[in-house]
């Protein structure tokens, strides 16, 4: 039998759940439904007066062929950090995850870097491959490498993938080993009885098992490229040079903040959430299935 909580107020389960609705109402939906309301608005240089435009901010921005670059660049960023951060994350839970002399001490290590902030990232990477001060630009030119992510934009941009993707590698990290603890041993025993090299083994037992880990955390980091990498962007390269590193979300704050157009940006933020939404459903509608639970 199931246990049930039995509370002695009818009002008491809804006041405990009454202050994780209110943080959720003012602090997502109540500034997504000013974000739809200013999409329909223009607004005057200073501010002083506003006019209902319709979809005309729609409409602009599917004119601009800048807008279209950043959404290609986007999917691109999106793709190379979700690819890069999982990959890596999998072969270091993998080999965390062997009987090793200090192994707990390589697992909170291997943490450690999800703790930092993405702006603090952005700055760790830009000192260390800055193209005349960074210590590893310096062996990048003695290599040969024509290194300045400041003039080049595919640099930049490749700069700016590394970076997200180090951030996200020790969340991946994180869940990646709990999956593989959570795999029973036997499984693998029976595998290796049967004359399953490692290698078969990885990818005919240990890859299927994981596949719940792996699509939520696909979804995950989908999202964090979307969104949590305009940080590393702002401090690394601020979308430059030129717009090569300008994505949807630093598009966003980039003609709201800075060029004043803040129905423009509103109506970016709005298009951000639906594409995101969107994604969102096409991966539970299709990569669910193959998901082996």
């Amino acid at each position: 039998m199931q246990k049930q909580a039995i509370f002695q107020s009818r009002l008491l389960p809804y006041a405990l759940v009454a202050p994780q609705l209110a943080i959720v109402l003012i602090f997502f939906y109540w500034p997504a439904l000013q974000a739809v309301i200013q999409s329909f608005l223009l607004q005057d240089a200073f501010g002083l007066s506003t006019t209902f435009v319709w979809f005309e901010n729609y409409v602009e921005l599917f004119k601009d062929a800048a807008y279209f670059e950043a959404i290609v660049r986007t999917f691109l960023f999106s793709f190379a950090i979700a690819v890069s951060s999982l990959s890596f994350a999998l072969l270091l839970a993998v080999m965390a995850d062997k009987p090793l002399r200090g192994s707990m001490l390589y697992r909170t290590l291997l943490i450690w870097p999800y703790a930092v902030a993405p702006p603090v990232v952005g700055v760790l990477w830009i000192f260390m491959l800055h193209p005349s001060l960074g210590v590893l630009s310096r062996y990048l030119r003695n290599m040969g490498v024509d290194w300045n992510p400041l003039l080049d934009g595919d640099q930049a941009a490749a700069l700016i993938i590394l970076a997200a993707a180090w951030k996200q590698i020790s969340y991946n990290f994180l869940f990646f080993l709990a999956g593989l603890q959570a795999i029973p041993k036997s499984v693998f025993e029976a595998a290796a009885i049967d004359g399953a090299r490692p290698m078969r083994r990885f990818w005919t037992v240990t890859f299927p098992l994981l596949s719940p880990t792996i699509f939520f955390l696909l979804v995950v980091n989908i999202v964090y490229a979307f969104f949590d990498t305009f940080g590393i962007i702002d401090t690394m390269t601020r979308g430059g040079p030129g717009t090569s590193t300008v994505t949807l979300v630093y598009k966003v704050y980039s003609d709201g903040l800075l060029g004043g157009n803040l129905g423009s940006s509103a109506a970016q933020s709005v298009i951000l959430m639906v594409m995101v939404i969107v994604l969102t459903g096409i991966q539970f509608r299709f990569v669910e299935r193959k998901v082996t639970y």
